[in-house]
């Protein structure tokens, strides 16, 4: 990719379009009688998923960007647990009757530092409340510094199937700047104990931009991590935000890779994994040729939500846990960030909800170009634009953040049918920008919360 086109487009700062709108936009007026409302209203006909975020890891990376505590005690985990199983019970009281469940995620956060008892038990508790599938699909995020075999048989007897391992680099200099030391061989006994368990499905995340973090490293990396015969790789860029994510502060920026450099980190990695055999999924994941995400992409059935790509295709996501985002029928949710006071809504028997978004016409439609362009790099904006009832030059007469993109010779644009060049796939981000309503806005706001 020309160099140009990577500093002029700053990819970094854009959303990563998990969900449109993107969280900036989520606003305290959808509260919890909103919530309540969008919940006896879910449909019962259709398959929802589930989201339970566990917030505590035993110490902190460095990089991390997600809402954890750190904790050495188990008490802490315990009355978080307790609030978890409450929650569960209210939001499964207020539907109609019980959802069907196609997807459970359990993120974090480490949801494995919970003991393995506790973590049947929640499963147990879900089985009662919900109706699940036959298929239903259950994963898990887990640590490989302490996953012992008693968890990773407990979650074969739960009925996992999938789990992602945090890796992101092997070298033991990065490692040491990111406080997330990991030899491979704690990886690889991780993978092993997975296996033995009956949890076939396994994916690696990496991550490249890290400080003093070289393409050769990246490589060197990427080679170990295929030698364990992951099914999947998640590979990620490192977003430095030290305002917003104070424990940032502790990485040296001075060994910060630039633009061009987190490019070629990105290319590197992912030119290794397609040598090995992995397919590209969109912008940021690989898979085997015969995984479901690669026969998905294959079919134009990709997805994609605040887990990244994935097959569920389910509209109605219902989000348990201080922090966690679900997706309704009608727009988002968002629980109470701190656990503490997420456990005082749910100790008082409400709903834990802190703000949101409803969503409008147009949203459905930008959040569907802006979908099929992060998993297909390709969109028939016309023929959406009719399925939902609009006039395509909505979207791109005057539009001239796609005029500029397409100028640069990113993309094409023939007749509304928008494709991008093999060689701009690395700027998808920017020309999903192209269709966001709310992107300045959104900044703004971003940058007060920081």
């Amino acid at each position: 990719m020309q160099p140009s086109l990577v500093a002029k487009y700053g990819e970094a700062r854009l959303p990563r379009y998990t969900s449109y709108p993107t969280a900036p936009r989520f606003s305290p007026a959808i509260d919890v009688g909103t919530y309540g409302d969008w919940l006896a209203a879910t449909p019962l006909d259709k398959p929802a998923s589930l989201y339970l975020h566990i917030p505590f890891c035993r110490s902190m990376c460095w990089y991390c960007g997600c809402h954890t505590t750190i904790t050495q005690r188990d008490q802490p985990i315990l009355d978080y647990l307790d609030m978890l199983r409450e929650e569960i019970g209210v939001v499964a009281a207020r539907t109609k009757a019980p959802l069907n469940i196609d997807h459970v995620h359990f993120g974090g956060g480490t949801p494995t530092i919970m003991r393995p008892e506790e973590m049947l038990a929640l499963v147990r508790l879900l089985h009662e409340r919900f109706d699940f599938a036959d298929t239903a699909e259950i994963a898990v995020e887990i640590d490989p510094r302490t996953l012992e075999q008693e968890m990773a048989t407990a979650l074969g007897e739960a009925g996992v199937r999938r789990a992602s391992l945090g890796v992101q680099s092997f070298d033991p200099v990065v490692q040491k700047a990111i406080n997330r030391v990991q030899s491979e061989e704690q990886t690889l006994e991780a993978v092993s104990r997975l296996r033995r368990a009956g949890v076939d499905s396994i994916n690696f995340d990496l991550i490249y931009g890290l400080p003093h973090q070289t393409v050769e490293s990246c490589i060197a990396t990427a080679e170990a991590a295929i030698a364990m015969g992951p099914d999947r790789f998640a590979v990620f860029g490192y977003a430095h935000i030290p305002s917003f994510k104070k424990h940032q502060k502790l990485i040296d920026e001075a060994a910060l890779a630039n633009a061009e450099g987190r490019v070629a980190q990105a290319e590197a990695i992912a030119a290794t994994l397609i040598a090995a055999g992995y397919r590209r999924i969109g912008l940021d994941h690989f898979a085997r040729p015969d995984d479901s995400l690669a026969l998905a992409q294959e079919n134009g059935q990709l997805h994609r939500n605040f887990q990244g790509y994935t097959t569920d295709a389910c509209e109605t996501l219902i989000g348990f846990g201080a922090s966690a985002i679900g997706r309704m029928t009608a727009g988002y949710v968002q629980n109470e960030i701190p656990p503490g006071v997420y456990a005082q809504r749910i100790a008082s028997g409400r709903l834990a909800t802190v703000k949101g978004y409803s969503l409008t016409a147009e949203d459905r439609l930008r959040a569907n170009v802006i979908e099929r362009l992060m998993c297909d790099f390709r969109v028939d904006v016309p023929a959406i634009a009719a399925a939902h009832g609009f006039d395509p030059q909505m979207l791109l007469h005057g539009n001239a953040k796609l005029a500029m993109l397409e100028s640069d010779g990113v993309l094409e644009n023939v007749g509304g049918v928008i494709r991008l060049h093999d060689e701009g796939r690395f700027l998808i981000r920017a020309v999903a920008a192209a269709f966001d309503a709310y992107l300045e806005q959104s900044a703004r706001t971003h940058s007060k919360a920081a």
